[in-house]
């Protein structure tokens, strides 16, 4: 009965996870590139893709295009996007150094995680509503009874408290990661 807006839900915790993945906490996480395509063969390939990437130490990534004729164009695809980082073309791969985040730099990222993580909360409560008011809709057709309709109603709501504390949690576990030194 509740499987439908579950999934909807479930859908908003996955986004905030990639949101919150592609925020640069001072280490190397590969996750900083998903967004970051290459074109390659006519089409835009994330680089992931295209290339392996390895994070020799936590403030290093390295990315070796697949195809050598690559490299250009991961380096062009890199500068290009809001990553903040210039990478280090060596003729076979690509290094990204990660450096340390400076405190006021730190605290901006708190605020943007807080940002995404109160979007996801909106997602979350968009998704009651719209159950709630399929809810009504049923029992104005006659489909259920306003006992029902009141149990719904709670089920509902307890279904919106887990997720927004699992959206709590995650946030949680990302402005820790960013404020730790």
């Amino acid at each position: 009965m509740y499987t439908q807006y579950e999934t909807k839900m479930e859908k908003v915790m996955t986004f905030l996870k990639e949101e919150l993945g592609s925020i640069r906490a001072g280490r190397a996480s590969a996750s900083v590139l998903d967004r970051i395509t290459v074109e390659y063969y006519g089409s835009e390939s994330p680089i992931n893709q295209v290339a392996s990437i390895t994070s020799p130490d936590a403030h290093m990534l390295v990315i070796q295009p697949w195809d050598a004729g690559l490299l250009k164009e991961v380096e062009k695809a890199i500068l290009k996007s809001e990553l903040g980082i210039t990478p280090t073309n060596d003729g076979k791969a690509i290094r990204l150094a990660f450096p340390a985040l400076t405190e006021e730099r730190r605290k901006e990222l708190v605020k943007a995680v807080s940002k995404k993580a109160e979007d996801a909360k909106v997602g979350i409560r968009n998704v009651r509503r719209d159950a709630i008011d399929d809810f009504k809709k049923q029992e104005k057709k006659g489909e259920i009874t306003e006992d029902d309709l009141k149990n719904a109603e709670k089920d509902i709501q307890k279904l919106t408290d887990k997720f927004t504390a699992r959206i709590e949690d995650e946030v949680k576990a990302k402005e820790k990661e960013i404020l730790a030194i």
